[in-house]
């Protein structure tokens, strides 16, 4: 049974529009000047978590190419394991600053350092821009010495979805996998069939109209069934485990539900937590309520169980 406190919490966040006195939450604006005040918007959010623990390292780097990237450390945790964090944003938006807070608590929870990477943005940057910037952040961490056995995957949303394509992209190319990979209510269907962005429109965070625009601007001329954008349609066969979790409520969650019976079918060992009420990506809420705490605390015992074992291991 949904917990009282996340029914009020999150009740007052999808209903926030009433406290500015508008009868309905404004449409996404898919001009140029909304994505750019959007992000600025996200930016400047990131503060409204809280500040980060004060015994949290941020480190920025620079990786290959000029492409930014930031450590969220913690001291005494391992120095050869790693996250490799995907940040969301319907691809349009975010980046490595504009998540550390929630990155933060991954990185307490597991003792797991993660490598935070920021990658081009649509529209000015459509696939496969993002996709090879996520390839080059996992390059980046073979670079400093680390083994694919000793690094995990993780990411929210858009990112998740990047996540998987990565995955899916590297398995093409005959290069080594990661360990595992933990995907907070991905994006794996740019094609968006999924009956729940009808359904749950009304109670799902996301921005009316966010997803159509965004999915075009990601894709640009390319086919929006492409795995390589679309996770959902590619063959998932020999990937790692996967930790998959999706609120009830968002309109992410049949990307979540489908992905996971597909991952099953194929013989990955798939882990899949579907929080009753919950919103987008319900777990960064951290200690907020009990739903967010409970399945934070699932996915660092996964990400910290899996970093350091064998591929014959992780998938036993």
């Amino acid at each position: 049974m949904q917990s009282l406190k996340s029914k009020i919490i999150l009740g007052m966040l999808i209903h926030s529009h009433y406290f500015r006195l508008r009868l309905k939450r404004p449409p996404f604006d898919p001009s140029m000047e909304g994505i750019l005040k959007y992000r600025k918007k996200t930016e400047k959010a990131a503060g409204m978590f809280g500040k980060l623990p004060d015994d949290i390292v941020i480190k920025p780097l620079t990786l290959t190419g000029g492409q930014t990237a930031e450590w969220v450390t913690l001291p005494g945790n391992p120095a050869s394991k790693a996250i490799l964090w995907f940040h969301g944003g319907f691809y349009m938006i975010g980046s490595a600053q504009s998540h550390r807070q929630h990155v933060s608590k991954f990185v307490t929870g597991s003792n797991l350092n993660a490598l935070v990477f920021d990658y081009r943005l649509a529209p000015e940057h459509p696939f496969p821009a993002a996709l090879e910037d996520a390839l080059s952040a996992y390059g980046f961490l073979f670079e400093s010495g680390f083994q694919p056995h000793d690094i995990v995957f993780a990411g929210d949303s858009a990112g998740g979805g990047l996540c998987l394509a990565t995955l899916l992209a590297l398995k093409e190319k005959g290069l080594p996998l990661p360990a595992a990979a933990a995907v907070l209510s991905p994006w794996t269907d740019l094609m968006l069939t999924g009956t729940s962005h009808q359904t749950n429109k009304k109670r799902c965070f996301s921005p009316e109209g966010c997803a159509v625009s965004a999915s075009a601007y990601y894709a640009g001329g390319h086919d929006k069934s492409d795995p390589l954008i679309s996770p959902l349609y590619g063959n998932l066969y020999g990937l790692p485990p996967l930790h998959i979790s999706v609120g009830s409520h968002e309109t992410l969650r049949d990307d979540s539900l489908r992905l996971a019976e597909k991952s099953r079918e194929a013989g990955v060992k798939t882990t899949l937590i579907v929080g009753e009420g919950m919103c987008h990506c319900y777990p960064v809420f951290g200690d907020l309520f009990r739903e967010s705490k409970e399945a934070l605390a699932d996915i660092c015992r996964f990400l910290s169980i899996h970093a350091g074992k064998n591929q014959n291991e992780a998938s036993g």
